[in-house]
């Protein structure tokens, strides 16, 4: 069976019109080593249910336009919205370009801020889509948080597709420096009526006893694709609870690396993925426990409605010699329709004897009993749904690592619920 492929020298012509600076030879070893591994595909395990035809396709037409194209002026209007609603030091990546107005703003002085283009990092082989990253990169951001800070740091990723497909990277490299406590939002938003692909790569080390709360949302317009990679690893005693919500999109891959290289290393870390009709969410995990004791914890929720599929694969690995481990695993899943499927699968891998793990998944609908109990006491099926799927998704808000952000995730959940249960009930009505 023969996969579509990126048109390689379209991909080259463009990295090559990039502008030229520190990036540039990182940009040419990543194009020849995206060239001989290409995309994965269906045969590949983690890819296999997940097509990446959508990137290819839209990848394609933009490269055979002549790739990169300036910010559209109407992001203003969407930048502000977010920045001034919610009280942050913002850094922006509009369409794949950092915004200097941003940059320049940082003038917290437990926050350095430099780009990849001032002190380029050598180019680390890395995997196809972190590849595809770095060699199409316009610029990147790096963050080193020295001391403190007043209020979390905010990375909003933006992007725009108004007439023609569009393609934006970003990379964001975070280093916490040891015994600091430090708050991050990443957020991710789209609008336009092309398609779009995004892709996105973030990379933290979090130091030695520091501390981090991390929150990450996708808000994507629904034509909108986008595929991103975490990778964190954490210093000895340093602490990490993160949680993502994932609501738009019409393609979404997400891939979640952490790194227990050192004793005493705690992570907690949650999702909430809102999926309707047409939509394809995917989120793999993995948790690699190098050395004990050290604890890892997480726990995904996901509700469905309509013709749409969700990927959930956690893996935790226990490595020879990480006695002392503590690794947990749940993911729950609430299927309001007949045609929504999930895939789920909690992985363990244990090479270590004095270890204490576990791992499940449920899948199930709405409680027929609890929905006659409401309705019983005056409640719509509408409105008896809009209880129990808000008090299902409520465990992943109420426990958002950054507080200042529960309001503002609280809104966009019920938002995108109230979206997905009027689909529904058009659907009953309809039918």
């Amino acid at each position: 069976m023969k996969h579509a492929a990126l048109s390689i020298d379209d991909l080259r012509d463009v990295v090559r019109r990039l502008p030229d600076n520190g990036l540039t030879p990182s940009r040419e070893a990543a194009l020849a080593h995206f060239h001989e591994h290409g995309l994965p595909t269906l045969r590949d395990e983690d890819w296999k249910y997940t097509d990446l035809s959508p990137v290819v396709n839209i990848s394609n037409r933009w490269l055979t336009a002549g790739g990169p194209q300036l910010p559209h002026k109407s992001l203003r209007d969407t930048v502000d919205a977010i920045t001034r609603s919610i009280d942050a030091h913002w850094l922006v990546i509009a369409n794949g370009t950092v915004d200097d107005q941003f940059v320049n703003a940082i003038t917290h002085r437990g926050i350095e801020v430099s780009r990849f283009s001032d002190a380029p990092a050598p180019f680390e082989m890395q995997r196809p889509l972190a590849d595809l990253n770095a060699a199409l990169l316009h610029d990147g951001l790096r963050l080193r948080i020295t001391g403190s800070t007043d209020k979390p740091v905010g990375i909003l990723v933006v992007d725009r597709a108004k007439s023609d497909a569009g393609v934006a990277q970003s990379c964001v490299d975070i280093q916490v420096e040891p015994g600091v406590s430090a708050e991050f939002i990443e957020y991710h938003v789209s609008d336009g009526d092309a398609e779009h692909y995004a892709n996105s790569v973030l990379s933290m080390v979090v130091g030695e006893r520091a501390s981090v709360r991390h929150v990450r949302i996708q808000n994507r317009a629904i034509r909108h694709v986008q595929t991103s990679r975490t990778s964190v690893a954490l210093g000895k005693d340093a602490r990490l609870h993160m949680a993502s919500y994932d609501l738009g999109g019409a393609l979404i891959r997400n891939d979640l690396d952490i790194d227990l290289g050192k004793p005493g290393a705690d992570v907690v870390f949650d999702g909430l993925y809102l999926a309707g009709d047409g939509q394809h969410i995917d989120n793999h995990t993995r948790v690699d426990h190098r050395v004990g004791p050290a604890t890892s914890t997480q726990e995904y929720r996901g509700i469905l409605n309509g013709n749409c599929r969700c990927v959930w694969n956690g893996k935790a690995i226990v490595h020879r010699g990480a006695d002392g481990t503590d690794a947990n695993q749940a993911n729950h899943n609430l299927l309001l329709s007949e045609k929504a499927e999930i895939d789920a699968k909690p992985e363990l891998e244990i090479y270590a004897d004095d270890v204490k793990c576990s791992h499940g998944t449920t899948v199930g609908q709405l409680d027929e009993t609890a929905l006659f109990y409401l309705r019983s006491r005056g409640l719509d099926k509408r409105h008896a749904t809009q209880v129990l799927t808000h008090a299902f998704a409520a465990d992943i808000v109420l426990r958002s690592p950054v507080t200042a952000m529960t309001e503002t995730i609280t809104a966009i959940v019920e938002k995108r619920l109230a979206q997905l249960i009027e689909a529904d009930f058009v659907s009953d009505v309809l039918s």
